[in-house]
């Protein structure tokens, strides 16, 4: 299971690497052609288009790296049995949300067939859309492919705070410099 997580997360994260790339150069290309007074005309819709797709992708790997907000106090708080419960509802919420997405996104895919986008007529807006269901599904895998480590952290000790967890450790690190100068 653990070699399966490691190649999805790969996977993920190499798609989200190609994205910030593409949309590095193409906000590049934009600002060179536009500062030349050659402003291209494709440059606003498919830049959108690619933020839109960074965020779906990016946020199934976060989804997958258990990056996404949380509230571990309120979970931990809970008795091991009643934690169990409370975090298989969550979880299956948060499943049946994206499985509805990539239904419904499926729908607009298809209502969109034949439509293109507006300064690039040779590119199909399901291509462009086609990002909701495809991420909803990987989205779900991400939670999927979690869902044994987080039953076994919720039976055992709980859920670790990460934003506590940095912000304490920033306040340690910060504080480190200011005593070592205090003792020198």
């Amino acid at each position: 299971m653990q070699t399966v997580r490691r190649w999805f997360d790969r996977c993920l994260e190499a798609i989200a690497a190609l994205l910030m790339a593409a949309l590095t150069i193409i906000l590049v290309l934009g600002f060179v052609y536009r500062f030349l007074g050659m402003s291209l005309v494709w440059y606003d819709e498919v830049a959108s288009i690619g933020l839109a797709w960074l965020t779906y992708y990016g946020s199934a790997l976060a989804a997958h790296r258990e990056a996404h907000i949380g509230f571990p106090g309120i979970v931990n708080a809970f008795p091991p049995g009643l934690r169990v419960a409370v975090t298989l509802v969550a979880e299956a919420i948060v499943i049946g949300f994206f499985l509805l997405l990539a239904v419904y996104g499926t729908e607009v895919v298809m209502v969109l067939q034949g439509s293109t986008l507006v300064s690039l007529p040779a590119v199909s807006q399901t291509v462009t859309q086609s990002v909701i269901p495809i991420a909803s599904v990987l989205f779900i895998v991400a939670e999927l492919l979690r869902l044994p480590e987080v039953i076994h952290d919720a039976r055992t000790g709980g859920f670790e705070d990460h934003e506590l967890k940095e912000a304490l450790g920033s306040t340690d690190s910060a504080r480190e410099p200011a005593l070592g100068k205090a003792r020198s």
